[in-house]
């Protein structure tokens, strides 16, 4: 089974989780796709949809889903997003999909969130995956110089570099800029994830600690749950 078929196993079994009537997160990223399209199939009743990307709320209308805001709906009873790494006590990184602020804000706005992931994501120790970074675009290159310093703090000798792509600098929804730390190990990720917040510039950081409820991995055999 490929990972993509992993992937829509736990995107189907996480839309089993939502009950008509309910106000829904909806993630960003190839898994959360998988559950989005999922949600959407069982047509139920009275959903108010959060999306937390363009990229989600666009594919959430084409599907017909209700769609509302954080401004609109400051309380969510259920948010389910994908990770890029799912480490012990369910402590992840994401923001490989450039959303990573708006994601944070609609999860800790929820009541309940449910990550899901193929199993190559699951992982023994944070830090393979490089760390999204989320800053401002003014003086980014000096606020890079302060992440660097961080990052070294923690032992981690490579410095973050801004995310391009074919069209040049990514830039995210709210037109902030991405980088991404390649920090083979975390050694502490709760004091990263503060070390990386107190930095003039940063907005945030993929370091999403005690955030997730439950964890729905997608396996060949079926799916695995996995609690904090």
């Amino acid at each position: 089974m490929s990972a993509d078929d992993q992937k829509k196993r736990a995107g189907e079994a996480a839309a089993l989780r939502v009950e008509a009537g309910m106000t829904v997160g909806l993630g960003t990223g190839s898994t959360a796709a998988w559950f989005v399209k999922a949600l959407a199939a069982r047509d139920l009743a009275n959903l108010r949809c959060v999306p937390t990307s363009e990229a989600t709320a666009e594919l959430a209308r084409e599907l017909g889903l209700p769609l509302s805001t954080l401004e609109d709906t400051p309380r969510i009873d259920l948010t389910v997003d994908g990770a890029d790494e799912v480490g012990p006590g369910l402590a992840l990184i994401k923001g490989g999909g450039a959303a990573l602020l708006r994601e944070k804000l609609v999860w800790e706005a929820s009541a309940r969130c449910l990550v899901i992931a193929d199993a190559a994501k699951v992982v023994k120790t944070l830090g393979a995956f490089a760390l999204p970074i989320e800053v401002v675009a003014f003086g980014h290159k000096t606020t890079a110089n302060r992440i660097a310093d961080v990052l070294s703090d923690h032992e981690i000798a490579m410095p973050a570099r801004v995310r391009t792509a074919e069209r040049g600098l990514v830039r995210t929804d709210g037109g902030n800029l991405i980088y991404d730390a390649k920090c083979g190990v975390i050694h502490d990720p709760v004091r990263l994830a503060d070390d990386l917040k107190l930095i003039t510039g940063v907005v945030e950081h993929g370091l999403f600690l005690d955030l997730a409820d439950e964890a729905i991995i997608g396996r060949d055999d079926g799916v695995e749950v996995l609690a904090p």
